[in-house]
């Protein structure tokens, strides 16, 4: 896992690392709403409680979907409102602006309660969804131009990571405050309020990276990308190394130039080999939301007090284990076997696992039902089946996280060109922010609907469609994002080959008199 390379290419690792904070509010604000609103003093604060102390199952329903969901339709709208102003005032600077969004919806949701009603904590869900809605699209995008080829599905998947690490958190904050503050604001206060730290670790943290050699050589700010990509190998202005890629990078964005002098938007989507990469980025996304993960993701207290882990500490403590396991199986897969299996097997390989384990599940519930208990009895401890359904949701998260958690970011971040790359992202995070919001709000109707067929539904979609789709996925595995257009098409490998020589002896002529200077 460490080698000579890893410290080499420290200072991306750092740069991902901070980039990735963004990617922690991403996991937590999608893991913590779901908590926020099993608890019952937030039941009983925004109006969820009848006379006679029973829940409103159909408003606590609606309130909790729409809690959940608002945060995807903002980000829906940041996602693809993030191409421009990312092509525009690069990287670096779009990732400062949209923390500073997401900060101010993060302030809104924290001050609800009171006279200020559920209206704050919608509206704030929002403003914070066009901030993570950006971030996430602009994030992996940054990471992946700046990371080398041989270590960059690694550095890449480690999106993956940070999200399941802001997803275990918010379940424990969610237990700390649902064990020693479960009746007072607090229980949606510290949970949204929390978001402030990582948010703000990240803002100040981007002002010690380096904006993206890649944008600033399709910008044409040539002698700041030599310098800026020779800091990050840690090589020398001169040497062969960062010359030989700068070349790759050049003459893959004069090949674009030139075969797209005078077109617009619509070649940037429908040029030769581009139309399968965006239609590849819509549906690895739409297949990985409908996946199961995201609804127990999102609504882990709810579903697994649907298999008997009934009660709020119960329930929460399960989702919290859960958060850990996720954490765990998917740093294991991205710093162990990412670089090894290839994208296509481990792809196939995960859906194939999620489709068993759920229809084990769907399987034990038809089998099983769950008893609920009545309002004021105590929750009975779970039976040896729910023992036996966590089981299950345990191994399906570590088979998710080691395919079709990390990977879907790995894979759409590595086939796009540089031109072209933003887009593909926002594309891709539209897509998952979109299907994530449908996800979101038709899972507490589905769960309390469907029942056990829930599961197999997800089982379903796992084996016939996310399985399938992937043995039709061209490798990617090391690769250079430059080569991508060779693969899908747009270009032949001799014709690259004759762009990057005459690069390399442009980049001899232009850099050889200013090399001193430089360094």
């Amino acid at each position: 896992m460490f080698s000579g390379d890893t410290f080499k290419n420290i200072r991306v690792y750092w740069l991902a690392f901070v980039a990735y904070w963004g990617i922690i509010l991403f996991g937590y604000d999608t893991g913590i709403a779901g908590g926020v609103v099993s608890q019952p003093y937030f039941e009983t604060s925004f109006g969820l409680v009848n006379a006679d102390g029973s829940i409103n199952k159909s408003k606590d329903t609606e309130v909790s979907s729409n809690v959940v969901s608002v945060l995807q339709a903002g980000a829906f709208f940041g996602a693809l409102g993030s191409a421009p102003i990312s092509a525009w005032l690069g990287r670096r600077l779009t990732l400062i602006g949209f923390t500073i969004i997401f900060v101010i919806g993060a302030i809104l949701t924290t001050v609800a309660g009171g006279s200020r009603g559920i209206a704050y904590i919608y509206g704030g869900r929002v403003i914070s969804g066009l901030g993570i809605g950006g971030i996430s699209a602009v994030a992996p995008t940054y990471v992946s131009e700046c990371s080398p080829k041989n270590v960059r599905g690694r550095i890449t998947g480690c999106f993956q990571i940070m999200v399941a690490i802001g997803v275990m958190i918010s379940y424990f904050i969610n237990l700390g405050v649902g064990l020693h503050m479960a009746n007072s604001p607090n229980v949606w206060r510290i949970p949204f309020g929390f978001q402030l730290v990582p948010a703000g670790l990240m803002c100040l943290g981007l002002f010690t990276v380096k904006e993206s050699p890649r944008w600033l050589a399709s910008k044409g700010y040539v002698a700041e990308a030599i310098t800026n990509l020779a800091y990050l190998r840690r090589e020398p202005y001169d040497s062969d190394e960062v010359r030989r890629e700068f070349a790759e990078i050049e003459a893959a964005i004069r090949e674009e130039q030139e075969a797209r002098k005078g077109l617009g938007l619509k070649e940037a989507f429908l040029g030769k080999g581009n139309f399968v990469r965006f239609v590849i980025a819509f549906v690895i996304f739409l297949l990985q939301q409908w996946s199961g993960q995201n609804s127990v993701g999102y609504y882990a207290p709810q579903i697994f007090s649907s298999i008997g882990y009934s009660g709020t500490t119960n329930s929460l403590l399960a989702s919290g284990i859960y958060g850990i396991v996720k954490v765990v199986a998917t740093a294991l897969f991205v710093f162990f076997f990412v670089e090894s299996l290839g994208r296509k097997a481990s792809l196939f390989i995960s859906a194939m696992g999620m489709g068993i384990t759920f229809f084990i599940i769907g399987a034990i519930l038809k089998t099983h039902p769950v008893v609920t208990p009545l309002a004021g009895q105590s929750a009975p401890p779970p039976s040896p089946s729910s023992k036996g359904m966590a089981a299950m949701l345990y191994i399906y998260v570590c088979f998710y996280s080691m395919g079709w958690g990390p990977l879907p970011w790995v894979y759409v971040a590595d086939i796009f060109p540089t031109r072209t790359r933003h887009y593909g992202l926002a594309v891709g995070s539209g897509s998952q922010w979109l299907w994530n919001f449908v996800v979101a709000k038709v899972t507490p109707t589905l769960e309390t609907d469907l029942g056990f067929k829930l599961f197999m539904m997800f089982a379903t979609i796992n084996i016939g469609g996310m399985a399938v789709f992937s043995l039709f996925l061209p490798e990617t595995k090391g690769r250079s994002l430059e080569e991508m257009d060779i693969i899908f098409g747009s270009v032949s490998a001799e014709s690259r080959e004759v762009f990057i020589e005459r690069a390399l002896d442009h980049s001899e002529v232009k850099s050889q008199p200013s090399i001193d200077k430089q360094i």
